[in-house]
């Protein structure tokens, strides 16, 4: 299996932006959704966004209207673009795509 490789998270005010990237290191991804989750601090894992490969789209209400999820299938990529980011987005970030192994997740804080 192919491990998933998450980037693009740091630590931003409220109100910020971040876009988070999401590779199959050294292959695609496969037919089924790719789905973005994040884990806060004595939190249980939600889900987030997820994708299908044809580009349909499904949000959590936590974040629907603040977050968009996308795929660039020429670089083999999948997008979460954050925007008007809250203090409880504050997660470590991980991207799925069944069979593809988890990645080490993207820290996100938002913090003044």
């Amino acid at each position: 299996q192919v491990e998933l490789v998450e980037s693009g998270g740091g630590l931003v005010q409220p109100g910020g932006s971040l876009r988070l990237s999401c590779t199959a290191s050294g292959s695609i991804f496969s037919t089924n959704p790719v789905i973005w989750y994040r884990q806060g601090p004595g939190k249980q894992r939600e889900w987030v966004a997820a994708i299908t490969p044809r580009g349909n789209t499904n949000y959590a209400d936590s974040v629907k209207g603040r977050f968009t999820i996308s795929r660039d299938n020429t670089e083999s990529t999948v997008y979460l673009q954050m925007n008007n980011l809250k203090p409880e987005d504050t997660a470590v970030y991980y991207c799925y795509n069944s069979p593809h192994s988890w990645g080490q997740g993207t820290q996100v804080t938002v913090s003044s």
